[in-house]
């Protein structure tokens, strides 16, 4: 039996443009939601509708990978990977979302790293939209007004045919079904709906949710229109949930978590119609959609190519209403006994990788990429006397490990898994506590969460061991 991956298999990393790229108003860029979303000392949250004087917001900064293009394209390429899954701010391009004419001093911009990329060998695999939608779309109600549908089918189409040649795989939106968490309105649910002054009811999460996939499936089908070999996939942050025990009723309470939680968005990308268990829930929860036969017929000639997802741990589920919490991304459950978790609280599960790996393909029969995988925690930075800089995070070699270990049984078990994309390539600004502190990368970048730094990248220990276990895979 085989234990290798295949030889085009995608071994990659992962970055957003509102975590890592920075350069908010270079460029003829205009601003995001991000661009108003500031963090408070402690790395939380503060909700903003304008730049306020004397606030810190990080993604005016990120990791300034704006201004470190050569560089980290050269980390990347040392890294020995052949696929870098990043993000295009939308207003890099399109400043305000309406505007009559695209952005080419933006466009350019990432014509000169798609270059650099492919000079390398290294496949671009691009997200359209990763948590910024452009704040005067936000302002305008954002994805519960038709204008950003509009909006984004333009730009989508824009770059679709401006990087014909350069990007082949492309993804529509990141995490979509986190448009149905119910967090405030500009965190969680709020950076992908776009919306401003507006109840974050569960009508308006599912109301800007169907417009996201019918817009979702326009842009496939455009895509297959002006080039049939272009791939387009969905990106799904995985929620799995075990029953909390082997009682029936837990076990279905797990079951329909899951459902409405993650399988939902993947149901209707990927086999293109709105599943029964989802029309019961609306029923019941007072939730009414209007689905046109259009929107049906978009949904079912609109229907992916394959399914990327993020993975970083499992929870539990069931109806003991004292049972123990725990923390996640985006979303909490009921903690599970048999397993450890990060600093952060997030349950740390290998195995549950290949048990979801093997459902999703049971379930959809089409390629499979994680393009999400990785342990924030806080890193320390060591220099030696000599000068020597380092980041000896072994604890993230032993969660990488473990997942890609789970990953390869998934593959002998018959899981059609394309690619492995962990987060991140770079530090970058965590999503949840909107903070530097959190650190995900591979490589470490000298910037606290008040954005004081020199932005020195240093690879950490765990780079040297990632290049090395990519160099023995294709050997």
């Amino acid at each position: 039996m085989a234990y290798g991956f295949a030889k085009d298999f995608i071994w990659g990393a992962s970055t957003a443009a509102n975590q890592y790229e920075g350069g908010y108003d270079e460029g003829g860029k205009g601003l995001s939601v991000q661009d108003v979303l500031a963090t408070t000392p402690g790395g939380h949250r503060a909700e903003t509708k304008e730049i306020e004087p004397g606030r810190y917001y990080p993604s005016h900064v990120g990791s300034d990978g704006y201004h470190h293009m050569e560089e980290d394209v050269e980390l990347l390429a040392g890294l020995g990977i052949n696929g870098y899954r990043m993000s295009l701010a939308w207003t890099r391009i399109f400043p305000n979302g309406d505007d009559a004419e695209p952005n080419e001093e933006g466009l350019a911009f990432y014509d000169r790293l798609f270059d650099l990329l492919l000079e390398r060998g290294i496949e671009p695999i691009v997200t359209m939209s990763h948590y910024e939608p452009p704040l005067k779309l936000a302002y305008a109600g954002g994805w519960s007004n038709p204008l950003t549908s509009a909006c984004f089918v333009r730009y989508a189409e824009t770059i679709i045919r401006r990087y014909l040649g350069k990007v082949r795989r492309w993804i529509t939106f990141n995490e979509i079904n986190c448009t149905q968490v119910p967090f405030g309105i500009m965190t969680g649910a709020g950076v992908l709906m776009g919306i401003f002054d507006e109840a974050n009811t569960e009508q308006l999460r599912y109301t800007c949710l169907h417009n996201q996939f019918v817009a979702s499936a326009r842009v496939v089908a455009l895509a297959h229109e002006i080039d049939s070999e272009l791939q387009v996939g969905c990106m799904i942050a995985s929620m799995h949930n075990y029953p909390l025990t082997c009682s029936p009723t837990d076990v279905r309470v797990a079951q329909a978590q899951n459902q409405m939680t993650y399988l939902f968005a993947g149901d209707v990308m990927v086999r293109g119609s709105y599943p029964g268990y989802a029309k019961r829930y609306f029923a019941e929860h007072g939730i009414e959609l209007d689905v046109t036969p259009e929107d049906e017929e978009t949904l079912a000639a609109g229907t992916v190519d394959f399914y990327s997802f993020s993975y970083y741990q499992t929870n539990c589920a069931g109806i003991d209403p004292n049972a123990e919490k725990t923390a996640g991304n985006l979303v909490s459950g009921i903690k599970n006994p048999y397993l450890a978790a990060s600093e952060y609280g997030w349950q740390i599960d290998p195995v549950g990788l290949r048990t979801l790996l093997n459902d999703l393909w049971d379930r959809y029969q089409v390629p499979l990429m994680i393009v999400e995988n990785g342990l924030g925690c806080h890193d320390d930075l060591v220099v030696d006397p000599d000068g020597t800089r380092h980041v000896d995070d072994d604890y993230r070699i032993d969660y990488l490990s473990r997942h890609i270990d789970a990953l390869r049984e998934a593959v002998v078990d018959g899981v059609n898994v394309v690619g492995y994309l962990p987060w991140s390539a770079f530090d970058l600004v965590a999503l949840s506590t909107g903070s530097m502190a959190k650190r995900y990368g591979l490589v470490y970048v000298d910037l606290d969460d008040e954005g004081n730094g020199t932005l020195q990248r240093t690879p950490k220990k765990s780079y040297g061991w990632y290049r090395d276990l990519i160099s023995r895979e294709r050997s």
